[in-house]
C-alpha cells in the first residue's frame, strides 16, 4: 500500500512536470528585453519564444508574430524546439505507460533531461550574449520567465521518475524475501520404501521335499557304500 502511494506521488509529479514543459514551450517568454543604462522607462518591450516574437507597448497594446520560416531560424532555436517537443512527447508516453500499470519512471527521467538540456543551453546563450562587449545594448536580452519554468518542470519530471523507479525497486525487494523463504523451507524426504513394504521372508523348502530327494553319489560314498559293490 505504501509503494502504491509513492508511485501515485511520482506519477503526479511527472504530470506537473509535463504541464510545466508544455506551458514553457508554448509561451514566448524565453528572452526579454534587457534594461540597460540609467533610463529604465521604455516605450516598448520585446519578448522572444520558441514559436513567436512579441512586443508590448506602454500604451497597453500587445502584439505577437509567429515565426514564418523554420529554416530561416538560428540553429540553436531549431534545436531548442526539437528538444522541447521531444520532452513533451516523452512525458505523454510516460503518462500512458504509467496509466497502463507499467513503469514509466525512465520516460519521465528522459523527458526531464531533454527539458533541462534545452533551458541550460538557452541560459548559456543569453548570458554569453549579454556580456558580449561588441554587441549593442539594444540586442541584449535577459533570461525570460519560461526558462525558469523549464527548470522547475525538468526538476519535477526528474523527481517524479526517480520516485517511481525507487518505489518499483523497493516493491521488488520486498517480494524477494518471501520467495526465498518459500524456497528455503526444507522438503520432507519421502518415506522409506522398506517402511511401506516390509521385506519378504527368506525362502525355506518344505521338509517333505528334503526327505524324498534322491541321494547323490557323494552322499553314498560318504556313508561307506560304493556302487562297485553292487555291480
Amino acid at each position: 500500500m505504501a509503494n502504491m502511494a509513492v508511485q501515485v506521488l511520482g506519477f503526479f509529479l511527472g504530470l506537473l512536470g509535463f504541464v510545466g514543459t508544455v506551458v514553457s514551450t508554448v509561451l514566448p517568454y524565453w528572452r526579454s528585453t534587457a534594461y540597460l543604462g540609467s533610463n529604465i522607462i521604455t516605450a516598448t518591450s520585446y519578448m522572444k519564444g520558441l514559436w513567436m516574437e512579441c512586443v508590448w507597448h506602454s500604451t497597453g497594446i500587445y502584439q505577437c508574430e509567429v515565426y514564418r520560416s523554420m529554416l530561416a531560424l538560428p540553429r540553436d532555436l531549431q534545436a531548442a524546439r526539437a528538444l522541447m517537443v521531444l520532452s513533451c512527447v516523452t512525458s505523454v508516453l510516460a503518462a500512458l505507460v504509467s496509466v497502463l500499470g507499467m513503469n514509466g519512471g525512465v520516460c519521465f527521467i528522459c523527458a526531464g533531461i531533454l527539458c533541462l538540456v534545452t533551458v541550460i543551453w538557452t541560459t548559456n546563450d543569453v548570458v554569453m550574449e549579454f556580456y558580449d562587449p561588441f554587441l549593442p545594448a539594444g540586442f541584449k536580452y535577459e533570461i525570460g520567465l519560461c526558462v525558469y519554468m523549464g527548470y522547475a518542470a525538468a526538476s519535477l519530471s526528474l523527481i517524479g521518475g526517480v520516485v517511481i523507479l525507487w518505489s518499483s525497486s523497493s516493491e521488488r525487494r520486498s517480494r524477494r524475501p518471501e520467495f526465498q523463504t518459500q524456497r528455503s523451507q526444507p522438503v520432507s524426504p519421502p518415506p522409506a520404501f522398506n517402511n511401506i513394504y516390509p521385506p519378504a521372508p527368506p525362502y525355506k523348502p518344505p521338509e517333505a521335499l528334503k526327505d524324498n530327494r534322491a541321494p547323490s553319489l557323494t552322499s553314498l560314498s560318504s556313508n561307506g557304500y560304493r556302487l562297485n559293490n553292487y555291480v
